[in-house]
């Protein structure tokens, strides 16, 4: 099953560039044009101007993005900014965090990095939960032919009701973190290494039996399936390209949080509120809210209601301006008739349900024109949502409640996957805290 081992990582050296803080960033598709500009007015070193670069107007096939990343790169390593390790490790990595939303509620995330050795979806290890797009995966693609490292860990479950792995590990963190670091979001990422113990080994055949998930890194993940010896990646027996960096933290950890993400639509021909509503009795159960329920206090008291609502059956919330209702499935729908073609722990999703019955059958928005993002955008904030309907960006907001794990697990092990975006967990895993080099000269 699940082929895990350790590696030699290569890392920043703090002797030779500013604190840990100034030069490690959030994962690539996360970095705005605004954190871009904030990485890279940190430091000369920080991770943002290889993983996330600057294009410009003279850019050519000899010299532009993807060109300038590789040799930022190989100046840091030749230059021991960056240091590899003299011996293979696994990397217990913790995260301390407050959750979004919930003033003074705090969690810790437990895991660990290693490498993973790649499979196709087809031999049941490796299982996704959403789909991708061509578009971000190509400029991976680039990236890591020029660079041959990856500067990011995919993000996987795996299942362990009995915390075995866990209690493997937890004896290991008692000393000091090798490294230790907060982020912008006051998350706190705590990192040790273990090489020369016995636990590696414990650790690498407890997960032999596992099938793993992945919660985050879809796109990283396709594209190092794709480069497995391509683009003067090396490839040869038990190659370095044919395994990837990855952070496996226990799907039934108290630790883990799913955030939701909202739904944001614009530019449609014609929005009328009454017309929307109209459209909706056939599959659902309208409740009509006061608006100020998403504006105050950060639309708490709109989120209880949500989640209230949708322990009992599945539930979207609308918003438009000056109007808010509660869209609650029917209790009698016929849902395998209502949305054919897909299996049953699909069908009672409610990022299924907004997608199928609510983009697509009463506001025709093609699925096409959803993956392209013609129409609609992605927000984790209530309040962002809310703000672009009433500054007039956006015809109508759709709040959604989180998607429960135990639904990513359904879905994914049975082999199908959700629209894009239906998860966000929280926290991101730090990029740069450890590189998977494949040209190490010391190997893995």
């Amino acid at each position: 099953m699940a082929e895990i081992r350790p590696f030699r990582a290569l890392h920043y050296n703090l002797r030779k560039t500013e604190e840990l803080g100034k030069v490690v960033t959030q994962p690539y598709d996360k970095i705005s044009p605004e954190m871009q500009n904030r990485y890279y007015n940190l430091s000369p070193y920080n991770l943002a101007r290889v993983i996330r670069g600057k294009e410009t107007t003279q850019d050519t096939a000899e010299n532009n993005v993807y060109t300038r990343a590789a040799r930022e790169f190989e100046t840091w390593v030749n230059n021991q900014i960056l240091a590899p390790e003299a011996t293979p490790a696994l990397y217990p990595y913790f995260q301390r965090y407050e959750v979004p939303g919930t003033p003074g509620v705090k969690k810790e995330r437990r895991g660990f990095i290693g490498l993973c050795r790649l499979e196709d979806y087809s031999h049941g290890v490796i299982h996704r939960h959403e789909e991708t797009l061509s578009g971000p995966k190509a400029g991976r693609i680039e990236l890591l032919k020029r660079t041959h490292a990856h500067f990011g860990q995919i993000f996987f479950l795996y299942s362990d009701p009995d915390g075995r792995v866990d209690q493997i590990i937890e004896p290991l963190t008692a000393g000091e973190p090798w490294e230790q670091v907060e982020d912008e979001y006051g998350t706190l990422h705590i990192v040790w290494r273990v090489s020369a113990s016995p636990a590696v080994h414990q650790v690498v055949e407890a997960m032999r039996e596992k099938k793993l998930l992945i919660a985050d890194g879809h796109h990283r993940y396709e594209t190092a399936l794709t480069c497995r010896g391509l683009g003067g990646i090396p490839k040869a027996a038990d190659a370095p390209s044919d395994y990837v960096m990855a952070t496996f933290i226990r799907m039934e950890a108290e630790g883990l949080t799913i955030l939701p993400t909202h739904r944001v639509v614009h530019n449609l021909p014609h929005f009328d509120w009454n017309e929307f509503v109209n459209g909706l009795s056939e599959n659902f159960e309208v409740q009509e809210k006061q608006p100020e329920m998403a504006r105050e206090s950060g639309g708490v008291p709109l989120l209880a209601a949500l989640d209230e609502s949708g322990r009992k059956q599945p539930t979207i919330a609308a918003y438009a301006a000056g109007k808010l209702a509660l869209l609650r499935l029917r209790p009698d729908i016929d849902l395998p008739h209502a949305l054919p073609g897909l299996s049953e722990a699909q069908r009672h999703l409610d990022v299924i349900i907004l997608h199928r019955l609510l983009l697509e059958g009463v506001l025709g928005i093609a699925a096409e024109a959803v993956r392209e993002e013609r129409n609609i955008h992605y927000v984790r904030k209530l309040s962002e949502a809310v703000a672009s309907v009433d500054s007039g960006k956006a015809q109508v907001a759709f709040i959604l409640n989180p998607t429960p794990v135990e639904a990513v697990r359904q879905v994914a092990f049975a082999g199908d996957v959700m629209p894009q975006k239906s998860t966000d967990f929280y926290p991101k895993l730090l990029s740069g805290l450890t590189i998977y080099w494949l040209d190490n000269p010391m190997g893995i």
